[in-house]
Parts: C-alpha cells; sequence; structure tokens
C-alpha cells in the first residue's frame, strides 16, 4: 500500500528503525521481472512467445488428419469406438501433452513454494523425460533397422523388450538427473525422479512402434456410412500430401481444388491458409513447426550456455595459462563463419532434430562464454570469493554456487538473443534444404515459395516469413526489456 507525503513526514526515526512505514523490498528477480513485463514490447513478446509454445505443445491434436473419436457403426448401432488420434501420438506427444495440460497451471496457478521453483521441477522433468525419449529413440532405431539383422528386429518388436529398454534407459537417467537439488530432502529428490522415470517408461514403452497412419480410411468409412468421425480444427496432417490439390491459394475447397466432391468429407474441408508445391495443408505445417521451432531454440541455446559457462568460468576464475588457452580455443570458434560451419555439419551429419540442436548448441557458446569469463574475472577477488576459498569450500560450489548466481544476470540476457539467433539459424538450414527430413519447418516453406518452375507463390513466402520474423522479433523485445530492467544505470535513470 503507497503511503502519502503527509505519512511519510510523519514517521519518526525510531518507527523507521521498528519498520514502521517502511515497504518491503522484492528480491532481485521478482523487482526485474515486474520491471520487465511493465513494457509493452515485452508483453506482446510474451504473449507471441506463449502462443507459439501452446501451439508447440497441442499441435498433434489442434492440426491432424485423423478424427478425435470415431465410432464404427452397423445397422445404426456402434459396434466400437476409440480414438485414432490418441493412438498415433508418439512418446514426445504424450509427455507434451502432458506438460501442458499438468505443468503450466503447476507453474503459474499453483501456490506451493516459490514460482521459480516450480520452473525448475518443471525443467528436471522435461529434461529427465527427453532424455529417456531421445535415448530410447535411438535404441529402437537400431533395433528396428530394415538393413540390421532379422532376429534383432524379431527381438526389437517384442513388447517385453520394450518395457525392458524404456526402464533401463530411465533409470540410468534418473541416476543423473537425481543429483540436481530439485529437492532439499534426498527422500523427495528420489520420489520425483523415480515418478518421473515411471512415466517416461509407460510412454516409451506403449509408443515403441509407431503404428502407420492411413489417413484415407476414415474419409473413405465415413463416406460410405459405416464411420462417425469427430475431426480435429484443422483436419490435415502436415504429411499429408493430395497431389490433386497442389498450389492451392488460401481460402480454396477440397471440392473447389480437386472438381470432385467425396461427400461430407474432404470435400467440404477449406484450405485455410492455401497448399504447398505437393498438396500439404500450409497451415497444418505451420502449426506443426512451432514445435520445431521453440524446441530448436531452447534446447540449443541451453546447450550453448551449458558449455559457454563453464569454460567462461574456468576462464575467468583461474586466469593466466588457463584463460590464455581456452581464450585461444574460444577465438577459433569466433573466426570460423557459423554459417558455413552449420552448412557443413549438417551436410555430413545425420539431419535431425536433434543432431540440429546440438550442431547450433555447439557452435553458438562463445558469447556466453566472454560474458561470464568478465564477470568472474571481476568477482574472483571480491570478499565473499575469498572468505569461500578460505573455508575451503570446493570448487564446484564457489564456482558455480555463489560466484555464477551474483554473475549470470548478463547471460540471461544475451540467452534470449541467442533463442532468436538459433531460430534463424534453424529457418537458414532448412531454407537451404539441409534441416531435419520429415520435420515440417517455416524455412522449407519459406524456400519452395519461388516453386521448380520459379514462380513465385506469395502464401509460401509471407506466412511462414511473418512467423520467423515476428518470433526473433518478439525475443529480441523480451531481451531488451530484460536488459534494461536489470541495468543499475537505466533505473537510476528512470528514477
Amino acid at each position: 500500500m503507497a503511503i502519502s507525503d503527509t505519512e511519510r513526514q510523519s514517521v519518526s526515526g525510531i518507527e523507521v528503525m521498528r519498520g514502521i512505514g517502511v515497504q518491503r523490498a522484492k528480491p532481485f528477480w521478482a523487482d526485474a521481472w515486474d520491471r520487465t513485463i511493465a513494457r509493452r514490447g515485452a508483453q506482446v513478446g510474451i504473449v507471441w512467445v506463449g502462443l507459439i509454445a501452446f501451439f508447440a505443445i497441442f499441435a498433434p491434436v489442434v492440426a491432424s488428419g485423423l478424427p478425435l473419436w470415431t465410432r464404427e457403426v452397423q445397422g445404426g448401432v456402434t459396434v466400437k469406438s476409440w480414438s485414432p488420434l490418441f493412438d498415433h501420438l508418439t512418446a514426445t506427444d504424450l509427455l507434451m501433452l502432458l506438460g501442458g495440460i499438468v505443468g503450466v497451471p503447476f507453474v503459474f496457478f499453483s501456490k506451493w513454494s516459490q514460482r521459480g521453483r516450480r520452473i525448475g521441477l518443471v525443467a528436471a522433468f522435461a529434461l529427465q523425460a527427453g532424455l529417456s525419449v531421445v535415448i530410447c529413440g535411438g535404441v529402437a532405431s537400431w533395433l528396428l533397422n530394415d538393413e540390421g539383422s532379422a532376429w534383432v528386429r524379431s527381438v526389437g518388436r517384442l513388447n517385453s523388450t520394450a518395457w525392458i529398454a524404456a526402464a533401463i534407459v530411465s533409470i540410468i537417467v534418473a541416476a543423473m538427473i537425481v543429483w540436481l537439488p530439485t529437492f532439499k530432502s534426498r527422500k523427495h529428490r528420489a520420489l520425483f525422479v523415480v515418478l518421473t522415470a515411471v512415466i517416461s517408461t509407460s510412454a516409451i514403452a506403449s509408443r515403441w512402434i509407431e503404428p502407420v497412419a492411413m489417413l484415407d480410411r476414415f474419409a473413405e468409412g465415413e463416406a460410405a456410412g459405416t464411420l462417425v468421425n469427430t475431426w480435429t480444427i484443422v483436419p490435415w496432417s502436415p504429411e499429408q500430401s493430395r497431389t490433386d490439390a497442389y498450389l492451392e491459394p488460401p481460402g480454396t475447397t477440397f471440392a473447389e481444388a480437386t472438381g470432385d466432391d467425396e461427400g461430407t468429407t474432404l470435400g467440404g474441408r477449406t484450405f485455410l491458409l492455401g497448399t504447398d508445391s505437393v498438396g500439404k495443408d500450409v497451415l497444418s505445417q505451420l502449426l506443426h513447426a512451432c514445435r520445431l521451432s521453440i524446441s530448436i531454440g531452447f534446447v540449443s541455446t541451453g546447450i550453448s550456455l551449458l558449455i559457454g559457462i563453464t569454460l567462461g568460468a574456468f576462464m575467468g576464475f583461474f586466469g593466466g595459462r588457463v584463460d590464455m588457452i581456452l581464450s585461444r580455443f574460444l577465438e577459433i570458434f569466433m573466426a570460423i563463419p557459423v554459417l558455413f560451419l552449420l552448412i557443413v555439419a549438417a551436410a555430413v551429419l545425420p539431419r535431425n532434430t536433434y543432431v540440429m540442436m546440438a550442431i547450433i548448441g555447439c557452435v553458438s557458446w562463445p558469447g556466453s562464454a566472454r560474458f561470464i569469463r568478465a564477470e568472474f574475472l571481476k568477482l574472483r577477488n571480491t570478499d565473499f570469493v575469498q572468505a569461500a576459498r578460505a573455508l575451503g569450500l570446493p570448487l564446484s560450489s564457489i564456482l558455480f554456487k555463489h560466484m555464477l548466481t551474483n554473475g549470470v544476470t548478463p547471460v540471461l540476457v544475451q540467452a534470449s538473443f541467442a533463442i532468436a539467433a538459433a531460430i534463424l539459424a534453424e529457418a537458414t538450414l532448412s531454407f537451404l534444404g539441409l534441416g531435419p527430413v520429415g520435420q515440417a519447418s517455416w524455412g522449407k516453406l519459406l524456400s519452395s515459395a519461388t516453386g521448380e518452375t520459379g514462380q513465385f507463390i506469395w502464401w509460401l513466402a509471407i506466412f511462414p516469413g511473418v512467423a520467423i520474423f515476428v518470433t526473433v522479433l518478439a525475443y529480441n523485445l523480451l531481451g531488451e526489456a530484460l536488459r534494461d530492467a536489470i541495468d543499475p544505470k537505466l533505473r537510476k535513470a528512470a528514477l
């Protein structure tokens, strides 16, 4: 509650010492967050990033050529009901939907503990579940590889193999995540990682072998009257191609594109943002590409921060020869053109989402390393660091518990710009045809705007181009607002 000038003058020095009439100061990050969201540009950026995150999580149930629910009817009687869409969701889809339905309300609406701690728990869950999915995906690809031996494929297709492999990988990942400070109590920490391992194992094992999606079956069954389908908002999958409906402008119905009304199922559907050169719906691809964009941005930036903070901490704390050697290593990476390095790496290594995250993350760390080095050079001779060294605290505790918490602010500001740069890097690679194979991408859509004949297709240029531009702008606005909020010089200028 604000205090008027009269009330402020009537408070004596003794009352001030007792805390009367004194407002309690906010914590640093709480105050920085309030100052950040007070800016109009930051508000616009948060809304747009939140919209992209929503579609990244819920795109599989918003835009799909599979029905949400299907009833098989014989003689006017329902003999079977099921959800084809749920049956075809991958383990990643299930875990992300769980995070969106449970994790987001837990972070923003729960009253348990502080919001920063709740965000940390959700991030730890995402890290553990994500590592389990990635490792199990590699194991499944090796076991089910068509070029492998027949007995390996037969073993890989066993239901027991799926549960055993998923359980082993989840246990190994849980043994690493349990060391993260999610809870102070070891018992609660172990319970958290065990629960996460159980959820990850169940999702991975139930989606060990991805079923083949027969998209036309449900449309044909509805036209014949044997199936009653409840479709998604955008009834097209990003990989669903119709060669008889290619390069259709926005607003074209399927019947207008093909000249053949296939009943009430396909004939009434509309390509809201048109189709590309192979007959895929543009809106469905834009929505599904949100997941690639936001995952590339956050994961690759997380990798670059991990490398940059670690190397920058050693450079700034030790100085001398360590600083000299690591600085030369950093300068080598800075001297290499990042775009050409990304092109070469993407051309040589497998073209999938995880490899692209690693590539972008491993070449974009010099910026954060330089910031951390500069901060640690200032902090290493301060009193609290000298006291920590005199008490014999471990090096890891001094570097990452005491010094990092006091010098991480510039890196967090730089991280928002790094996310925008990672999204641009992915869009550039996809535009050049070096993006992930079989994955919807804004850059890939943008590259098809000219077509093979050189004809300019305006809807393939405007919609993905606007998505890239606004997303990058949103992260830059957030970064600038956060920088202004934590800069003490700008605070004084605003007073």
